[in-house]
């Protein structure tokens, strides 16, 4: 979420603050009580008051839509920082399990905008920030495949399909960490070269 306004003045510092304790407690009670749970709530475990709330996100799904790109966000750094650090043996395979790792929270926000009629290819927003997810995987693959720890015949739409299995499976069965390890462990041998 950016610190500018709509009209691209900075928010000040206490504005900043606020919108950033609204976006952590939004993740934190949807992610406990679902994408249901009223706005109140969001403002009491932010310790705000629920019109501060209204002022930066004035509907609900104002605010799905910016915790889904801000986690979108986070993980785009995360790629790009495991990529700069210069390890494409594993930074690839480090980023799936992150994401897998997330998947139920996640698959709850997606799920959530789609049915308040928020499409995730259509909002701009959402649109900017899912290509620059599909870039910065891109770019590990590539690393990957050179390296070849990564089958070179994988292209991007496969390996974002199989992310989306791992992803559906995760959530629906609702992984432990053991499960999610051997499901990794499974898909990551079908990427590795034969």
């Amino acid at each position: 979420m950016t610190a500018d306004r709509p009209s691209g003045r900075r928010l000040r510092a206490d504005a900043q603050r606020n919108l950033a304790l609204v976006l952590d407690a939004a993740e934190s009670v949807f992610a406990v009580h679902g994408v249901a749970a009223p706005m109140e709530d969001i403002a009491k475990a932010a310790g705000v008051g629920v019109g501060t709330v209204y002022r930066h996100f004035p509907s609900k799904e104002a605010l799905f839509e910016a915790i889904v790109v801000a986690r979108m966000g986070r993980l785009v750094d995360r790629a790009r920082a495991l990529s700069a650090a210069g390890h494409p043996d594993s930074a690839l395979l480090e980023v799936i399990d992150s994401v897998v790792a997330d998947a139920t929270v996640k698959k709850h926000f997606g799920d959530a905008l789609l049915a308040v009629g928020i499409d995730l290819k259509s909002s701009g927003r959402m649109a900017a920030a899912a290509e620059s997810l599909r870039a910065a995987l891109s770019e590990l693959l590539i690393a990957a495949q050179r390296v070849k720890v990564v089958r070179e015949d994988i292209d991007i739409i496969e390996l974002l399909a199989v992310l989306y299995g791992l992803c559906s499976a995760a959530e629906h069965y609702g992984w432990d960490a053991a499960r999610r390890k051997r499901a990794l462990t499974l898909a990551f041998d079908g990427l590795r070269p034969r």
